[in-house]
């Protein structure tokens, strides 16, 4: 006898100490939520008391906390929650009953396998059988009526609930293999995806680099010998000469940092591009744009860009050069300024020109370089707007933030640097570039891997709400009828 209780013994505390590492283990959120349902139950099962007053309070108070203790039991110990229902389908608390269902369905849910659940549940209708037959023993001949209410109470509130339980359970399996299989196809739809479009990319560097490559060695070629001749027999074309050497190489380089971006996936700061966009960037394309003939000025405030986002630079890079190019193509001797501000982890830079002063014959255009900035822009989060101005000149601005966000947003187009109300955004009918409604593609949010396995909880959770469903309206007409039967008297 000894040696038994000694095993048992340790066996609690063994238990004991298992039961505590799992409760450390066990996250916050749930602690809280087990806690607040315990108390619920608690309250559902005693205030009443005070109100409708039971012939055994004791017993009543008892069963109260009994079913309030079940509530974490269940999620530890499952089966042992069951058979601990069985004392509350006897009992004299009619409140404990709102319980009973809830447990037996969360506690079933958790059992594996099924037939061990049922086991649990035969187990437990038998012993609130044996218990209520050993109480109506005194009462022999309502004895038969009374057993006939407690089978009716177990088939509602133990039965039903745990069938509901089970099909959930059964679910549980299919719903992981589920999950786990979409996953899998997105990962190998997003590889494949990937694979084609650096397939795409390296299709198109290798066009690109044998189609102008061999161009724009031929033009650089052409230039050096040109810039030699000049020096010797025009000396004031050598200059004409010699930018438009410079240019051919410059041009031959950007091809070659566009083919190395096109082979990889991400620009970054150890690319050739990784300088694009500071002060001394700016600095040499108004240079440059002076020795073409354009008359520029350039204006910076703030501190430098080095630590802002490679492909921040990138853009204001890409916005200066177009919009000076533009100024040569269509307003060739228009004074112009370049404006660049950096505070307040923004970035905010303008291009404008005044009006042409020689009337000549513009090169045409459409449009399609303001365009793709735009689009730029916006991929990066900021604002981009491009325009006339009302004296007749351009106005090309944006504002973009120094380290752009991990997500793509598109915000709504706004005025970066206050420009005057009779600035044209891109896009109006004026301005003739095509609306950013135009230029970008809609957008989708990808679809979770729960697309496919929804349809399925759905199924479940009807199935098992139809089940539940006689237990639920037993339910409410017993307890109106525990509330009236007082009244009544």
């Amino acid at each position: 006898m000894s040696q038994v209780l000694g095993r048992t013994w340790r066996a609690v505390v063994r238990e004991t100490r298992t039961g505590r590492a799992a409760l450390r283990a066990t996250p916050r959120r749930t602690v809280i939520a087990e806690a607040t349902a315990s108390l619920l139950v608690a309250a559902i099962g005693l205030l009443p008391l005070l109100a409708v007053h039971p012939d055994r309070p004791l017993p009543a108070v008892l069963e109260g906390c009994w079913a309030a203790l079940l509530v974490p039991v269940r999620r530890r110990w499952p089966v042992l929650a069951v058979l601990g229902t069985a004392p509350l389908l006897v009992g004299h608390n009619v409140w404990t009953l709102v319980a009973i269902p809830l447990i037996v369905l969360s506690a079933t849910r958790d059992i594996t396998p099924s037939r061990r659940a049922w086991r649990a549940v035969l187990v437990t209708g038998a012993l609130a059988l044996s218990l209520a037959a050993l109480a109506g023993v005194r009462e022999a001949p309502t004895l038969l009526l009374e057993l006939a209410g407690r089978v009716v109470s177990v088939l509602l509130l133990l039965v039903l609930p745990a069938l509901s339980g089970t099909l959930l359970g059964r679910r549980r399996p299919l719903v992981r293999l589920l999950r786990e299989r979409n996953a899998y196809l997105e990962q190998a739809r997003s590889l494949t995806a990937a694979a084609a479009r650096m397939e795409e990319r390296a299709r198109i560097a290798g066009e690109m680099h044998d189609l102008l490559g061999h161009r724009l060695s031929l033009i650089s070629v052409h230039a050096g010998a040109l810039e030699i001749t000049a020096a010797r027999q025009a000396p004031p074309l050598a200059g004409q000469a010699e930018l438009l050497r410079t240019t051919a190489g410059s041009a031959m380089n950007e091809l070659r940092e566009i083919l190395d971006v096109l082979r990889s996936e991400e620009l970054t700061t150890q690319s050739p591009e990784g300088n694009r966009g500071t002060r001394e960037d700016i600095a040499e394309l108004v240079a440059e744009s002076r020795k073409a003939g354009v008359t520029v000025e350039l204006t910076w405030a703030g501190p430098d860009t080095p630590d802002a986002g490679p492909r921040t630079r990138q853009a204001v890079h890409r916005v200066v050069r177009e919009a000076l190019t533009n100024v040569l193509k269509h307003a060739a001797g228009a004074p112009t300024l370049v404006e660049v501000r950096h505070a307040d982890g923004r970035i905010e830079v303008s291009v404008t020109n005044e009006a042409p002063r020689v009337t000549g014959h513009p090169l045409a255009g459409n449009q399609s370089g303001l365009a793709g900035l735009d689009e730029r822009v916006r991929l990066l989060g900021g604002s981009f707007v491009a325009g006339l101005v009302p004296k007749g000149g351009f106005r090309v601005a944006a504002r973009l933030p120094s380290v752009p966000a991990g997500t793509v947003a598109f915000p709504e187009q706004a005025d970066p640097t206050s420009p005057p109300a009779a600035l044209l955004p891109v896009g109006s009918p004026r301005s003739g570039a095509p609306s950013p409604d135009a230029v970008h593609a809609e957008v989708y949010a990808p679809l979770s891997a729960e697309a496919l396995t929804w349809p399925r909880l759905l199924g479940a959770g009807c199935v098992a709400a139809l089940v539940v469903l006689p237990t639920v309206i037993f339910l409410v007409v017993f307890l109106a009828i525990a509330v009236l039967r007082p009244t009544g008297n």
